[in-house]
């Protein structure tokens, strides 16, 4: 049983939350939401546990993932006590403690040590390339095996523990009685969430935001797999060049138009950015860019005279690779997959039971 912590407020405040104690209880909030339901206070429950300081009760939650902050709750507050970006503060402070490291509460509350490790990573890429005499075939060469085997270094190091610490906390510790059955049938949750991210088309007025993101999603994966399976850098396959240069094209535009966003702050959602927002963005975008002018550089015969931008682009990769995605935003992608996947779970063992 969790113990009221009237400090947990004060924490909560490190990772970006926005008056969220000035809350009076009203209910507008839980009207509002499109994904209120009789089982489900949205997004009025967690504004309550916060205030409290129930920290077990939040980390047993997956409520904060199911939630797509649309900015309705925000938008009828009275009180401005900003539910909306509860949520999402609370979605960074549930991963920092899935984390087993202990990196991305570090990260998320200092971007001083964001900016730190963003700059040993880079200052590593260039001394490795000094170390190699700036040799491009070498370089080249070790980048494109970075690229094949970061991701699954970063999966089985880092994100599965964290997953395994989410199960412990959503599942097992709240005693949740599922057999196998019910987790092989609930896989395909887990699936159409994580490609096509459905459960946002419940928001109102929020369909061209999900179809942002389900392009963009594609367009990432699409891009990985062309750069890493199919690579990109040295294909002489006309249609992989040009799916490429398609991808990229894809990335830098929907990113840009998510910068510019934030940058307008026009709706709820971009008028509190942190700077793991911003680095996520940032980074996919220049990921995109410069993945682009590699491959344009090598089709125009350049790249040999003009090798920095190919550094340019592993060191994006790297700061992609070694910081964003495992304790950075991107994880919340993964994270709130396997939360709808949870959420099927609990719901098939309830009935089963």
């Amino acid at each position: 049983m969790s113990r009221i912590n009237t400090k947990f407020g004060t924490d909560l405040k490190k990772f970006g939350t926005v008056d969220f104690q000035a809350c009076y209880n009203c209910g507008n909030c839980t009207a509002v939401c499109s994904l209120s339901t009789e089982e489900h206070s949205f997004p009025r429950e967690m504004v309550r546990y916060s205030a409290l300081g129930m920290q077990d009760e939040i980390k047993a939650s997956l409520k904060p993932w199911l939630c797509y902050y649309c900015g309705e709750c925000t938008e009828h507050c009275p009180q401005t006590a900003n539910p909306g970006e509860l949520m999402m503060s609370l979605r960074r402070w549930l991963t920092a403690k899935y984390d087993w490291t202990g990196l991305s509460g570090l990260l998320y509350k200092s971007f001083a040590l964001t900016f730190i490790a963003m700059l040993l990573i880079a200052v590593g890429v260039i001394a490795f390339a000094f170390k190699e005499n700036f040799n491009q075939e070498t370089i080249m060469h070790f980048g494109h095996y970075f690229e094949m085997f970061a991701v699954g270094a970063v999966f089985a190091l880092i994100l599965t523990p964290n997953l395994i610490r989410m199960w412990w906390y959503v599942i097992v510790k709240p005693k949740v009685k599922a057999d196998f059955k019910i987790y092989l049938n609930s896989a395909k949750e887990l699936f159409i969430h994580m490609f096509t991210q459905k459960r946002a088309l419940g928001c109102d007025d929020n369909q061209v935001r999900w179809f942002e993101h389900m392009i963009l999603v594609f367009g990432y994966i699409a891009l990985l797999f062309t750069t890493v399976f199919l690579d990109w850098f040295s294909a002489t396959n006309k249609f992989i060049i040009v799916l490429g240069y398609v991808e990229s094209i894809v990335i830098f535009i929907v990113t840009f138009h998510f910068m510019l966003g934030r940058i307008q702050k026009k709706k709820e959602v971009a008028k509190f950015s942190q700077p793991s927002d911003w680095l996520f963005v940032i980074w996919l975008f220049l990921m995109g860019f410069s993945a682009f002018f590699v491959r344009l550089f090598i089709d125009m015969g350049l790249i040999e005279n003009h090798f920095w931008i190919y550094l340019f682009h592993i060191i994006v990769l790297v700061q992609w690779a070694a910081i964003i995605v495992p304790f950075g935003k991107w994880s919340h992608f993964l994270y709130r997959s396997f939360a709808m996947y949870f959420e099927n779970i609990i719901a098939s063992a309830g009935k089963k039971n």
